[in-house]
C-alpha cells in the first residue's frame, strides 16, 4: 500500500498537473491576467441561474400535425392511384371531419386500390396509423387512429427539439439547455442571451419553404376576397415583397417543399446587389426541381415561406444542378437568419412562445458571491479543524482539499459542462466527501497505534481498511449520482455532474495523493510516533 515507484508518482502528479492546468483559464478569467491566446483556453461554462440568459417555453398545436398528416395522405393517395398501371381513377376528394375519403370511378377497382394503399396505411412501426372502410360500394375512407396520431406528434416533437437544437447552436450561444415537458412543450434556456428577442424570431419562425406553380386560372376578385378554385389554396404575400397586402392562388398539390434542402447561405444578388439566401437541394430534391421547372417552362412559380408569398417568378428556363435563389426585400440579418434557419431544418409543427424570462447577470453573480462565499467559510472552518486534530497528515488533508477542488473545475473546464447554482452545491458536497475520507483515514490509523502496531503498520493498514468504507460509500453515491442526472433535468443533471466527477476527484486526492506523500514522508523521516 505505501509502495510508490518513481513512474508511478510521475504519473500521479501528470494526471493532477493536467487537471490543474485545465482549471487555469477559469480561474483567470475572474482576475485581470490574460489567459495566452495561443494556448488551449477551456472553459467552466456558466448556467441560467449563474450567467443570466435567456428562459422560453414553446408549445406545439397537435391540430396542425393532424392537418399536415392528411393533406400527405392525400397527396400520397393521387400518386399511388396515378402510379398503378392501370391508372385507378377517383374523384370527389374529400378531407372534411378530419379523414379522407375518395370515390372510385370503377367500383371493381375497389379490392386493387386497397392492396396498393396497405403498405401507407400499416406504416413502418408498431402502430397501425390508418384505418381503411368502404362506403356506397365505391367510396374509401381513411380515418386517422388516435395511437398514429399521438405518435405522430411525439415524432414531430422530438424532431422540432432536435431542429431548435441546431438553431441556438448556429447563434455560437454554449451550453443551452433544451428539453422536452410534457407532450407539446419545450423548455430553452440560453445563458448569456440577455435579449431574447433575436431568440423568439429565430424559433418562432418554422421555416418551412415550398415552391408550388401559380394556379393562372383563379379569378383575381376572388383571389383578392381569399377565395380559391376547388384543388388550389390562397397565400398572402411577405410584407417585406412589393405586393404586399395582395394575395396569390396556387395549385395545392405537387409542389416542392424545403425538405431536401442540404445548404442555404446569405449572399448579394450580382444584379441588384439585394440580399438573398441561396439554397442546395440534395440529389432528390434536384431531380424533382429540375422536372418541376422543365413541365413548366413559361409559367410562374411561387416560393412560400411559413404561408407567405416570397415572390412568384417565371420559369424562363429548366433550373438544373440543384440550386435556386430565393429574394424577397431581405435585409441582411432577416436574410442570415432565414438562411440559419433553412440550414437547420423546418419545424415540423409551429412553436409559440407562452412564457418567457430574462435572467440578469446580477442576480447570478450575487449567487456565485454567496456560494463561493459559504464554501471559503466551510473549508477554511474544516482547514483549521483537520490541521488542529491531525496536525501533519490535516496539512495533507488541506493541501489534498485544494487540489481536489482544482481538479474539479479543470475536468468540468475540460469536458464542457455547464456550472449552475446547484453546481455550486456539489462543490460544497465534494469538498465535505473529501474531508470525510481523510477522516476516516486517520482515526482508522489512530485506532491501529493504538492496538499497538507500528508506525508503518499502522499507516498501511489504516489507509487499507479505510478505502474499504471509503470505496463503498463512493459507490453509493456514484449511483445515485447517475439516476440523478438520467432521470433528472436542468440544474438537477447539474448536481450531478459535479458530484459525479467529484466522487473521483475526492478519492484520488483524499486516498492516493495523501498516501503518496505520507509514504514519501515516512521514507525520508522514519519517525518513532506519528503525533495524532
Amino acid at each position: 500500500m505505501l509502495e510508490f515507484p518513481t513512474w508511478r508518482k510521475t504519473w500521479l502528479w501528470a494526471i493532477t498537473a493536467l487537471a490543474i492546468l485545465a482549471a487555469l483559464p477559469s480561474l483567470l478569467s475572474a482576475t485581470s491576467i490574460r489567459w495566452p491566446d495561443a494556448l488551449p483556453d477551456p472553459m467552466v461554462n456558466l448556467g441560467l441561474d449563474l450567467a443570466g440568459g435567456s428562459h422560453i417555453l414553446l408549445e406545439a398545436e397537435p391540430a396542425q400535425v393532424a392537418a399536415q398528416r392528411l393533406e400527405n395522405m392525400e397527396e400520397n393517395v393521387r400518386g399511388i392511384m396515378r402510379g398503378a398501371e392501370p391508372r385507378i381513377r377517383i374523384g370527389d376528394v374529400s378531407t372534411r371531419d378530419g379523414r379522407l375519403s375518395f370515390i372510385l370511378d370503377d367500383p371493381s377497382e375497389m379490392d386493387r386500390a386497397r392492396e396498393l394503399l396497405l403498405p401507407s396505411i400499416n406504416g413502418t412501426g408498431m402502430v397501425r396509423e390508418w384505418d381503411l372502410s368502404m362506403e356506397d360500394g365505391n367510396r374509401m375512407i381513411l380515418t386517422p387512429t388516435a395511437e398514429g396520431l399521438d405518435q405522430a406528434v411525439g415524432d414531430a416533437m422530438e424532431s422540432a427539439t432536435e431542429v431548435v437544437r441546431k438553431r441556438i447552436d448556429a447563434l455560437g450561444t454554449r451550453e443551452p439547455t433544451i428539453i422536452r415537458q410534457g407532450d407539446t412543450r419545450i423548455v430553452v434556456q440560453v445563458p448569456g442571451l440577455q435579449d431574447p428577442e433575436q431568440l423568439k424570431a429565430l424559433l418562432g419562425q418554422t421555416a418551412r419553404l415550398e415552391f408550388k406553380l401559380v394556379d393562372l386560372d383563379a379569378l383575381p376578385s376572388e383571389v383578392m376576397e381569399g377565395r380559391a378554385p376547388p384543388g388550389s389554396e390562397v397565400f398572402p404575400y411577405a410584407e417585406s415583397s412589393a405586393q404586399a397586402g395582395q394575395n396569390l392562388a396556387v395549385r395545392r398539390l405537387g409542389g416542392i417543399r424545403g425538405d431536401n434542402l442540404t445548404g442555404a447561405q446569405q449572399s448579394f444578388d450580382p444584379q441588384t446587389n439585394e440580399p438573398v439566401v441561396n439554397i442546395q437541394f440534395d440529389s432528390d430534391g434536384g431531380r424533382r426541381f429540375a422536372q418541376l421547372t422543365t413541365e413548366n417552362v413559361g409559367e410562374p412559380f411561387a416560393i412560400i415561406l411559413d404561408d407567405e408569398v416570397l415572390s412568384a417568378p417565371n420559369i424562363n428556363e429548366p433550373i438544373r444542378g440543384g440550386t435556386a435563389q430565393i429574394s424577397g426585400g431581405f435585409s441582411v440579418e432577416t436574410a442570415n437568419a432565414l438562411a440559419i434557419s433553412l440550414r437547420s431544418g423546418a419545424l415540423p409543427v409551429d412553436l409559440a412562445v407562452i412564457e418567457e424570462r430574462t435572467v440578469g447577470p446580477d442576480l447570478g453573480a450575487d449567487s456565485i458571491r454567496s456560494g463561493m462565499l459559504a464554501m471559503g467559510i466551510g473549508s477554511l472552518l474544516v482547514i483549521t479543524l483537520m490541521i488542529a486534530t491531525y496536525g501533519r497528515f490535516g496539512v495533507y488533508a488541506t493541501i489534498a482539499l485544494v487540489i481536489n477542488v482544482a481538479m474539479l473545475l479543470g475536468i468540468m473546464a475540460a469536458l464542457g459542462t455547464t456550472l449552475t447554482l446547484p453546481g455550486i452545491a456539489g462543490f460544497v458536497l465534494t469538498i465535505g466527501a473529501a474531508v470525510d475520507a481523510n477522516v476516516l483515514i486517520n482515526e482508522r490509523i489512530r485506532e491501529e497505534r493504538k492496538r499497538g502496531r507500528r508506525v508503518v503498520a499502522a499507516v498501511e493498514n489504516g489507509y487499507k481498511e479505510a478505502s474499504r468504507a471509503i470505496y463503498d460509500a463512493n459507490i453509493t453515491n456514484f449511483i445515485a449520482g447517475v439516476l440523478l442526472f438520467a432521470f433528472g433535468s436542468g440544474p438537477v443533471r447539474g448536481f450531478a455532474v459535479v458530484l459525479i466527477i467529484g466522487l473521483f476527484t475526492s478519492v484520488f486526492t483524499a486516498v492516493t495523493l495523501t498516501r503518496m506523500w505520507v509514504a514519501g514522508w515516512l521514507r525520508r523521516a522514519r519517525p518513532n510516533d506519528l503525533h495524532l
